[in-house]
């Protein structure tokens, strides 16, 4: 399959990294990969991938430090890769800035998934498309080349991926852009965290709770930052989410 998308693999154990680059490049991608986080930094720059795989334990730097600097000047997609553990690594992960994780250990069929999920949706206003032959869902429904109005001051640019509040450009990451489109295009109506997970990463092997759960309080404390007063999101029975800007 021709190469469509290029994936920057960054790890420092030679065996998943080979593993890693071996996969992705039978499903058809351009695959460049790194070993320490500087590296990973001017790669970035350099090759400009849609998709980043980033373990969490490199030898010069923590990944989510690595993901943090990464997500001043790239939004390429990032799928951090931990063999920690607990939940709070996970957490800060997410929070600098990381779309998605897998645990350690991982199989090819999750990887190709994962990654296939991701590189389906559109970045920037770029065509879409397939990654591989995993079969995957259908994108998230909803206006992919004009702004759409979501009330309260609120503007989202599917074309360009960028969310504006009163005309100021609100920092969001392609996950949590893709979620409060999701939720926006269906204002009032309450999501379940299974829903979103399919809906927005349509991935069979996620922790929906988890993953959801972070991303909701990202956009809440980022709509907060940017200085709105609305809620926009309110949590309904203790398990779904609903898009309000009233």
């Amino acid at each position: 399959m021709e190469a469509t998308h290029r994936v920057l693999v960054v790890d420092d154990d030679a065996d998943i990294r080979d593993l890693l680059v071996f996969v992705l490049e039978q499903a058809g991608l351009e695959v460049s990969w790194a070993e320490t986080g500087e590296d990973a930094l001017a790669k970035v720059r350099e090759h400009q991938p849609d998709l980043v795989t980033l373990d969490l334990t490199l030898p010069d730097m923590d990944g989510t430090e690595v993901c943090r600097r990464l997500r001043e000047f790239s939004d390429a997609y990032v799928v951090m890769i931990t063999g920690r553990a607990s939940e709070t690594d996970r957490l800060v992960g997410l929070e600098v800035g990381a779309d998605d994780y897998m645990n350690k250990p991982f199989s090819p069929r999750e990887v190709l998934a994962r990654v296939s999920a991701l590189l389906r949706r559109p970045r920037l206003g770029a065509p879409s498309e397939p990654a591989s032959s995993v079969e995957e869902p259908a994108p998230v429904a909803g206006p992919a080349d004009a702004e759409l109005d979501v009330g309260g001051g609120l503007v989202l640019d599917s074309a360009r991926h960028v969310a504006t509040l009163d005309g100021e450009r609100v920092m969001l990451t392609p996950a949590e852009f893709d979620l409060l489109r999701a939720l926006a295009t269906r204002p009032g109506e309450a999501w379940e965290r299974e829903e979103l997970v399919r809906e927005v990463w349509q991935g069979e092997f996620i922790e929906s709770d988890f993953l959801v759960d972070v991303h909701i309080a990202n956009l809440r404390r980022k709509l907060r930052r940017a200085g709105s007063r609305t809620t926009w999101i309110r949590t309904v029975g203790g398990a779904s989410y609903l898009y309000d800007p009233s």
